[in-house]
């Protein structure tokens, strides 16, 4: 099959992998300055107690990035260039820190329940932001971006964008040290937008060719046709979102390790950064060498692969007898996100033919979203009644359950993409 675009996408291949690189690095930066796992919950932990409240924070921004994917994928489809769509939906998902600064710094005049209110509803806006943005910037890469070289694209992607995480989250560490007050926590937010503002810079610069748009793509009856049918029909896909949504249940733990290590466990805010950074360049490693097995070996092994790193950093972090442990707990988390991450987005792309790709796509992500509701409030209550260590026990109960689901009734789809890669090596 050969597509019109291929000329010009080649002659921009070079540009565009660097580029689009870049803007993965310094978007890392920002959320290594105001991490969803370790910042944002110790800002929040300082004007308030409520375990459901912290455990929301990074389910915020996981739902978020999630539930909206299926209602753009109609519209995405109707696009003869992503990146317009792209720039313009982004823009939501990085204004917001900017916003947290600013409240961060008046935080005393605003007081508590102010500062929590507008906290959490620019958390709010965020999340949605990255979501409304997802599926065009998927699209866009998709485009942009050879088959033969989406997992190299991916694997630095996600690796430089680790690399420049873990040392933005060792300064914030060292910030909030010396300035653990509202000021300190201001500092770490705004420097998050600017290395935003430097993200969709980068991203800016993508060249992106027009494309002719398929008829089908203006008929959304029949696009919301189809989706029903790939669930009626696709009992292995049913079983995929099954394990999908088990694999949320396993990480909600990992939004309590922070506050548990530093309050019950005398870790210092300075070992919170360093913590986040070993998660980080964990990570750095795990997500290429995680998309490299999956392409040479097998999806479903390394996401099982994935979600045991993920039952044993829960059950570390329940048994861990000091603060030193939680090192470990983070390089297992690290590894297993390489998985419940990286590969299955991978995994995703193997289900269905490429013409009902935007809809597997969307539904992989749309429907775990309820999972990810579920998981801070059962994480937080279990937390309430019996302490953070029975929402680190129910995590590991909950990996082992998706490992099982996968290892026996979840069929791997590697083969067939193998086959479409080897049949149109020009794509």
């Amino acid at each position: 099959m050969t597509n019109p675009l291929e000329p010009e996408l080649l002659r921009s291949l070079k540009h565009n992998m660097i580029v689009n690189v870049l803007d993965g690095a310094f978007f890392g930066m920002a959320l290594g300055f105001a991490s969803f796992v370790t910042v944002l919950p110790l800002y929040v932990s300082a004007m308030t107690s409520s375990a459901i409240l912290i455990g929301l924070i990074p389910a915020i921004h996981t739902i978020g990035w999630q539930l909206p994917q299926i209602f753009t994928a109609h519209r995405v489809s109707k696009q003869s260039r992503y990146k317009p769509m792209v720039l313009a939906l982004t823009i939501n998902e990085r204004l917001p820190f900017l916003g947290l600064a600013l409240t961060a710094w008046y935080a005393t005049r605003l007081g508590n329940n102010a500062t929590l209110a507008i906290t959490y509803g620019l958390l709010i806006w965020q999340g949605l932001g990255g979501g409304f943005t997802a599926t065009g910037w998927q699209s866009l890469i998709g485009k942009i971006i050879p088959n033969r070289l989406r997992g190299t694209f991916f694997g630095l992607q996600a690796s430089a964008a680790d690399i420049l995480a873990s040392l933005s989250a060792v300064i914030a560490g060292f910030i909030l040290e010396k300035h653990g007050d509202g000021g300190g926590f201001a500092l770490c937010f705004l420097l998050a937008f600017v290395a935003m503002g430097i993200s969709w810079f980068f991203i800016s610069l993508t060249r992106e060719p027009e494309r002719s748009i398929p008829e089908v793509s203006a008929r959304p009856v029949e696009f919301w046709t189809g989706i029903g049918n790939i669930l009626r029909r696709d009992a292995n896909f049913r079983w995929f979102l099954v394990a999908r949504s088990l694999s949320q249940l396993a990480i909600m733990g990992w939004a309590f390790y922070t506050v548990f290590a530093v309050d019950q466990q005398g870790a210092s805010k300075l070992s919170a950064g360093w913590m986040t950074a070993v998660l980080l360049a964990v990570k750095i490693i795990s997500n290429p060498v995680m998309g490299w097995l999956s392409d040479h070996w097998s999806h479903k092994a390394s996401m099982e692969l994935g979600l045991a790193a993920a039952t044993f950093s829960a059950l570390l972090a329940y048994f861990a007898p000091g603060p030193g442990w939680f090192y470990l707990v983070f390089a297992l988390a690290g590894i297993a996100d390489g998985a419940i991450w990286t590969v299955a987005l991978s995994m995703t792309l193997g289900f269905g033919e490429e013409a009902e790709r935007p809809a597997y796509i969307g539904l992989a992500n749309t429907l775990i979203a309820p999972a990810n509701i579920l998981a801070p409030f059962l994480g937080g209550w279990l937390a309430e009644l019996s302490g953070y260590p029975a929402a680190f026990l129910f995590s590991a109960v909950s990996g082992l359950a998706a490992a099982l689901v996968f290892q026996f009734q979840v069929r791997d789809p590697i083969e067939r993409v193998r086959l479409e890669i080897q049949s149109y090596p020009g794509d």
